[in-house]
């Protein structure tokens, strides 16, 4: 293999804060990008390779596609060689579609309608009896008995009709066609339910959906007395004729005025029941065909309410989809209720008729395999109906990591943030492992993460640093894992070696006597238990993934004080009591979710930095002199923004069959004002200029303003010197948003009953910047507060006053709380997953 194929080689990459670097890295490896916090990993793994991968095979595509290529902008890089086709794996959860489930995203449900259509059997809805294909002859027998019953006590009165049902549903007017049957010789049709003849004038409202039924023969009861044999023959041979031409469906109409659809491919015998075509639309709750009437598929009253929909119980399908059954009696449903651990069981015990099993091989073959992904990436617990839009960022880029595994692509490279966040460090290992299959089919593996064990398991180590933002970019170690550990530059083999650590405390916090007690908590998986949660302490939730943390300490808890102190809609998890709210006067959650939905929010507007700022702009003599009022400085209202971009700075271009594209705009060129707004100076630097600050530059040049330094020392402390003040909301990951949201609340005077609840806030950190969070998070204890978080993370985990573990597994097996008390505690107890991972990090 000559050098170009077995090395990807980067020459002076300056995307965002990269200062010029060159790089080589070997193909088809393992190789981890690590650092601080905004030292440049992602700049050079996504903005850099990924982006350069991503334009180059776009450039491949057809012309129609290449003619958007002067907005696909080139990477600020010299040169790339050796690259191969780029797959981008991130944390961005799939939306809030709510058609959108786990099943769907991984096309387990596509490969199930299928196996259901192929090898389901379907059964009666009224009988629950399994049902055959009629035969011409079945029919016969099946009108006459349905007739008989229906004429008991009654003579033989009255006729049966047959109808050939010719459009079921569809729009139009269909005035040849009916003309057509005219010319055929038939002489009646019904139309919508009510009954026309064929040679009068037929008026179809061309947008309304039709339902045409042509009446075939109408044979009087009494027939079948006088004349048995020829009556039997002319139903028979109107049957076939009504089948023939209604697309394998009858329409039988008794005496009584009751109907009957028959069908050539299913139909009850016993009660006439009859299925319509048993296809995979049926199942496809997006296609009016498989889809409840009453809900459209959604399975619930309206979009976005909580309340199921009265028809299918939020089933989401007709209900002759919910009775073809595979064994032992699961429809799709069913089957889509399950975890994945409770479907790959399911599918490795299922039995099948030879016949069967000989169509459904291959399906069964694709769906196991998924299956087998998902738990090898630690998601057991999920259950395949679980909503997209619930999903974490961690869990979706391993849904999206195990669909890609089953793609078997060779010759790509993967690029992937952060894969570990959510995961425990029992179920690292089995991740770690489907990364290593990824790059021994063939393929480049590339990680951004700062997990210890995924970095070790990795290849090839690249240390981007020394700092953030201005003070890091640079290429302080790179080298294969063996060697590059040994390198006294780089910080993160210092934690490796253990040379740095994050120091476990000399003595811990004991619990006091004011508690949070939560009595029979049974919200999700959880099995009615009875928690303590320790005030003004530093509490860690922890537990495998699905275990229950998150319905324990947000769902029940959060929810519940929040209700009692503030009175919010919000429904706390199912529990008997709640005690203990007395003690606090605030409960704040500090998640991960956006700063704010729009690109107009950022740490400035949200910390409440900007306003003062503006106040300071507006001070200016010039400003004064100009009648400029503190709105002058807003880019969110007219006035002083540039109007053509709105005081974005970047236009939108819909691409309709590819991602959004944004481009400067070209009247301000990107600097969000117009130019006499942009005139005015504070200390030589524009508004603008102010917004393109990184926080660390910004907190020098405002020390002297306390109501603007407090609030960026803080973004600070928290380990955001790197981020800009204007950096729009959406382009900050969910880890840097929560941060955002952490510094604000610091930012505020302490009342020392507080309680904060944080979720993976260790999420994006390096080993460094988890020394500074614990830092700050122990200080609000300090003050008083109570500080809870949801965390995998054994750094944060051994600094912990007090532990609840859950479990012992996720999913049905978890909800229980395996053991609460200190570090040490957790370390001795035997069952308890989390005490094995931790006894390791104590004993070093």
């Amino acid at each position: 293999m000559n050098n170009m194929q077995d090395k990807i080689t980067i020459k002076g990459a300056r995307e965002h804060n990269l200062k010029n670097i060159s790089l080589e890295l070997p193909r088809n490896k393992l190789i981890c990008f690590t650092g601080v916090s905004g030292s440049g990993k992602s700049s050079l793994a996504f903005d850099t390779i990924f982006a350069e991968g991503q334009r180059r095979y776009v450039e491949s595509l057809s012309a129609y596609a290449r003619q958007f290529l002067g907005q696909m902008e080139k990477p600020d890089v010299d040169e790339i060689e050796g690259l191969s086709p780029a797959i981008s794996i991130d944390q961005k959860a799939h939306g809030n579609n709510p058609r959108s489930t786990v099943a769907t995203i991984t096309e387990i449900y596509d490969y199930l309608r299928v196996l259901f259509a192929r090898v389901g059997t379907p059964h009666c809805v009224i009988c629950g009896e399994a049902i055959q294909k009629l035969t011409n002859e079945e029919m016969v027998d099946v009108v006459l008995e349905r007739a008989q019953r229906g004429t008991e006590g009654a003579g033989t009165k009255g006729a049966i009709k047959i109808l050939a049902p010719v459009v079921r549903g569809r729009k139009g007017e269909y005035y040849q066609m009916l003309y057509d049957f005219y010319n055929s010789g038939f002489a009646r049709v019904r139309i919508d339910g009510k009954e026309f003849r064929l040679d009068e004038q037929i008026k179809l409202a061309r947008y309304k959906q039709h339902t045409i039924e042509i009446v075939v023969d109408t044979i009087a009861v009494v027939s079948f007395t006088t004349t048995p044999k020829d009556a039997r023959q002319r139903l028979a041979d109107a049957l076939e004729i009504a089948v023939d031409r209604g697309d394998d469906v009858a329409t039988i109409i008794y005496p009584d005025e009751s109907e009957q659809l028959l069908s050539a491919k299913f139909s009850c015998p016993k009660d006439g029941f009859s299925f319509p075509e048993i296809e995979p639309r049926l199942f496809s709750f997006n296609s009016p065909y498989g889809a409840c009437p009453e809900c459209t598929g959604l399975g619930t009253a309206e979009l976005f309410s909580e309340e199921l929909c009265g028809k299918c119980s939020g089933a989401r399908l007709r209900t002759d989809a919910l009775y073809v059954w595979l064994p032992v009696r699961k429809s799709i449903v069913d089957i889509t209720k399950m975890s994945i651990a409770e479907a790959a069981e399911y599918f490795k015990t299922l039995t099948l008729t030879e016949k069967q099993t000989q169509i459904a091989t291959s399906i069964l073959k694709e769906i196991q395999n998924r299956l087998q992904f998902m738990l090898d990436v630690g998601l057991h617990y999920l259950t395949l109906n679980r909503m997209a839009g619930t999903l974490s960022g961690g869990e979706a880029q391993r849904i999206r990591l195990a669909s890609q595994v089953g793609s078997k692509l060779v010759g790509a490279m993967y690029v992937l943030d952060e894969p570990t966040i959510g995961l425990h460090q029992r179920d690292n290992d089995r991740l770690i492992e489907t990364l290593e299959d990824l790059r021994d089919i063939g393929n480049t593996v590339i990680v951004v993460e700062h997990d210890e064990d995924t970095i070790l398991a990795s290849d090839y180590m690249v240390e981007i640093g020394p700092g953030a933002g201005v003070n890091g970019g640079h290429v302080i170690a790179a080298g294969e894992m063996s060697k590059v550990i040994d390198d006294k530059k780089s910080l993160t083999s210092a934690y490796l070696r253990g040379d740095k650590k994050i120091e476990v405390p000399t003595e811990r916090r004991a619990p006091g006597k004011d508690v949070i007690k939560i009595k029979k908590a049974s919200q999700n998986n959880l099995k009615n238990i009875d928690v303590e949660i320790p005030l003004r302490r530093f509490v860690c939730v922890t537990g495998v993934s699905g275990s229950g943390k998150s319905t324990l300490a947000y769902e029940t808890m959060y929810k519940g004080i929040s209700k009692k102190l503030y009175a919010t809609k919000h429904t706390p998890g199912a529990h008997d009591a709640l005690l203990g709210v007395e003690y606090l006067d605030k409960a704040i959650l500090i998640d991960q979710g956006a700063i704010g939905r729009t690109s107009r929010s950022n740490p400035a507007t949200y910390t409440g930095a900007w306003d003062p700022i503006r106040d300071l702009f507006a001070a200016t003599a010039e400003a004064r002199y100009r009648g400029y009022k503190k709105g002058r400085f807003s880019f969110n209202r007219p006035g002083g923004r540039c109007e053509n971009c709105e005081g974005h700075g970047l236009i939108s271009i819909e691409m309709h069959f590819l991602p959004t594209v944004y481009v400067t705009c070209d009247i301000c060129k990107g600097r969000r004002f117009d130019r006499e707004t942009l005139e005015i100076t504070y200390k030589e630097k524009t508004i603008f200029q102010v917004l393109e600050m990184e926080v660390e530059e910004a907190a020098t040049f405002f020390k002297d303003v306390p109501s603007v330094s407090d609030k960026l020392e803080t973004l600070k402390r928290v380990g955001l010197g790197y981020v800009k003040l204007g950096q729009s909301a959406p382009t900050l990951s969910g880890g840097e948003a929560q941060r955002v949201k952490l510094s604000t609340e610091l930012a505020k005077r302490q009342t020392g009953k507080t309680l904060y609840l944080l979720d993976e806030p260790t999420t994006g950190l390096h080993f460094e910047d988890v020394k500074k969070l614990l830092e700050v998070l122990h200080e609000l204890v300090r003050k008083g507060n109570s500080v809870i978080v949801i965390e995998h993370n054994l750094d944060v985990i051994k600094t912990a006053d007090w532990i609840i573990d859950l479990g012992p597994e996720g999913g049905d097996l978890g909800g229980s709380v395996v053991i609460a008390g200190t570090p040490e505690d957790v370390a001795r107890h035997a069952k308890s997953y989390t005490g094995q991972y931790l006894k390791r990090v104590l004993k070093k």
